[in-house]
């Protein structure tokens, strides 16, 4: 078989495209998705973890960062650590875990969030808590905005167990999502 020499001019084309792709994969990021979860309701919550399950699925590595209202929903209602007065003053108007997480419409004096869950439940759909239990099973990340803790009067000591779960400030969640492909907030 006789093989015609590649135009010189052709070849420097090849390689500066191949070049060229190289530089784009790079700076595509990783196959990685940020999510920023900020509103405390229990629809919103629901969603992210649903959101983060479906990338998970699509083997994507997932973080998440929960700031101000939603780092209620990291709560557990069983761990009580000291607090002074002011912290716990936020504490009893925040909810006290996921299970009492408000809607962000139709709260309907409070039995909203039930309903909800009820409907969802009739439909087969997972609770937040057993999203959450899968999520962490599967690898999502939780990070927990430091600073969010300090204003809300929150502490690590009262978070639930997750076996990805970190306290970091917001300068880690930014370098996150410039390292990722994309990037949400709830």
């Amino acid at each position: 078989m006789i093989t015609a020499p590649i135009d010189f001019q052709l070849q420097e084309t090849i390689e500066r495209l191949t070049e060229r792709v190289d530089a784009l994969e790079k700076s595509a990021g990783n196959d990685r998705l940020s999510i920023g979860v900020m509103s405390g309701n229990l629809d919103t919550t629901i969603a992210a973890f649903i959101i983060a399950l479906g990338a998970v699925a699509y083997d994507i590595e997932v973080d998440m960062f929960f700031t101000f209202w939603a780092t209620a929903a990291l709560r557990d209602s069983r761990k009580a650590p000291r607090k002074k007065m002011l912290d716990k003053m936020f504490g009893w108007m925040l909810p006290r875990s996921s299970r009492s997480l408000p809607l962000s419409k139709m709260q309907m004096g409070g039995i909203g969030p039930k309903m909800i869950r009820s409907v969802m439940k009739s439909h087969g759909v997972k609770s937040l808590e057993q999203l959450m239990k899968e999520a962490g099973e599967f690898g999502v990340r939780i990070h927990v905005c430091e600073m969010s803790l300090g204003v809300m009067g929150l502490k690590e000591e009262e978070m639930i167990d997750y076996p990805n779960l970190d306290y970091v400030g917001v300068g880690s969640f930014i370098q996150m999502m410039s390292e990722s492909k994309q990037a949400i907030f709830l």
